[in-house]
């Protein structure tokens, strides 16, 4: 029988409707039972009919019920779930094993963060750039601004590629500042470095295809193509970059960071350049070019692009993490019209596009003229902060025990240390006094090298003059 609990917030039709699928699962009301008609049930319950015919009518869209004008309103033929156990009704399907994957994602958060995440008094991290509330306030700005002007139109499906004026901002900050003359549609937005390999792979390889990626190098370069099921190679790095007589003769495509080697710092050399063009136009294969840091240059000009020299066989990637910030998730790949187009038709497939605010924003913040002062503002903060780091690294008496390099471009630079010496030791005793540091090991694939890769964007100069001198007391209690 239905009852009405008056003190219930609930509607009544609600509670009574509750109690009726729950007869109907539980088998207190059997398969095929007809059910009172509801001018019936109505007096019994004491509510009025209209209440029972919505009780009825949500029943029946449910399926939890069949009718027919002569046979009335009965029970469905289905299976309760009386027939059940317990047991059988709280176990889901169980997920496959992912070994590849847990390793991977375990190795990204080691690079990543490090193994301790406890909170330190000076982080060198090299993952993320400096932010201030200017920043945060010119980027206020543009959101509000451009969220006023959309219109409707803006919030339906958007373009694959990505949004139009943010691709075209793009176009003219690469043909002014890079040297890379593109049109639009040879420009694809995506969420970021990891999303645009995986990209890549899923648009221009087969499974087993063989990669070349540097070793040291950008760890979720290979581990994401290692998800992939590529055969990943490694080729070695020395003070020239990327050793290209290395690379696999089979490789399909060649991962490399130019000019600012990921891990190691150092800048490929010319000669390594034109040969490693050379080899991709030999063999018909691709070059990631990813030109991460390359903004950022204590030297002379930025360095010209692989892309600019030959732009049928190497994809460029860009990323506004290091530029602006890592939260907004939006990089750009540029390439062939031929080989951004099967790329795109991959993005419509599986993402369909990015999020239209952090684009529209995005747009304004660069159109408006705040990216490029930010750029300049923060260049001069780094080119600052940089200047402290290799003097407290000289000062302190860490460039006469360890090997300094890649301090000409970038926003973090190598200490290197001899193969036999004890990185992670030493990390974790860095971290036991309040300095946390990068160490060299989670970069490699092969590679036994051994050092910290050192970040200076979020360490103002205070705090790289306390804690250098630091590290390198620990370094000597080793």
């Amino acid at each position: 029988m239905l009852k009405v609990n008056r003190d219930d917030e609930r509607p009544i039709w609600q509670q009574l409707l509750d109690q009726a699928i729950h007869n109907i699962s539980t088998g207190n009301w059997p398969q095929g039972e007809l059910l009172l008609p509801t001018r019936e049930l109505a007096l019994l319950v004491g509510v009025s009919r209209s209440t029972i015919q919505i009780v009825y009518e949500e029943l029946f869209s449910r399926g939890y019920t069949v009718t027919s004008r002569r046979g009335g309103t009965r029970v469905s033929e289905w299976s309760s779930l009386t027939t059940s156990s317990k047991e059988d009704t709280t176990q889901g399907p169980v997920p496959p094993e992912l070994p590849l994957l847990h390793s991977a994602v375990g190795q990204l958060q080691d690079w990543f963060r490090g193994k301790e995440h406890h909170k330190v008094d000076i982080d060198f991290t090299p993952h993320e750039p400096y932010l201030d509330e200017q920043f945060h306030k010119n980027w206020r700005q543009s959101f509000l601004q451009a969220s006023t002007a959309m219109d409707l139109t803006s919030w339906a499906y958007g373009n694959c590629y990505g949004f139009v004026p943010l691709r075209e901002q793009i176009q003219r900050y690469l043909s002014l500042e890079r040297g890379v003359h593109v049109h639009i549609n040879q420009i694809l937005l995506t969420s970021g470095a990891q999303h645009s390999i995986d990209l890549i792979a899923q648009s221009l390889l087969s499974e087993g295809d063989t990669v070349s990626v540097e070793d040291p190098g950008f760890p979720a370069a290979w581990m994401a193509m290692k998800y992939r099921r590529m055969n990943v190679v490694p080729v070695p790095v020395d003070e020239y970059g990327l050793q290209v007589d290395r690379i696999h003769p089979q490789s399909k495509l060649t991962f490399v960071t130019p000019s600012h080697q990921c891990a190691v710092g150092v800048i490929m050399s010319e000669p390594r350049r034109q040969q490693l063009l050379q080899m991709a136009v030999q063999n018909q294969s691709w070059i990631v070019e990813d030109d991460y840091d390359s903004e950022f240059r204590y030297r002379g000009d930025p360095l010209p692009t692989l892309f600019s020299q030959q732009p049928r066989n190497t994809l460029y990637m860009m990323s506004f993490s290091k530029m602006v910030a890592p939260g907004i998730r939006i990089s750009a790949i540029v390439g062939s019209v031929e080989a951004i187009g099967q790329l795109a038709q991959v993005q419509e497939l599986t993402y369909r596009h990015l999020p239209i605010m952090e684009q529209v924003t995005l747009a304004h913040f660069i159109a408006h003229g705040h990216f490029m002062r930010h750029m300049r503002r923060f260049r001069n903060v780094y080119r600052r902060r940089h200047e402290a780091m290799t003097k407290a690294i000289m000062a302190s008496g860490l460039g006469d025990r360890f090997k300094l390099s890649g301090v000409e471009t970038g926003l973090h630079m190598l200490l290197e240390a001899e193969e036999s010496f004890d990185e992670d030791a030493v990390t974790n005793q860095a971290l036991q006094m309040g300095i946390r540091v990068y160490p060299l090991g989670p970069y490699c694939l092969e590679s036994k090298r051994k050092g910290w890769v050192l970040g200076f964007a979020k360490v103002d100069e205070a705090a790289i003059e306390q804690g250098m001198p630091q590290f390198q007391t620990i370094n000597r209690m080793d």
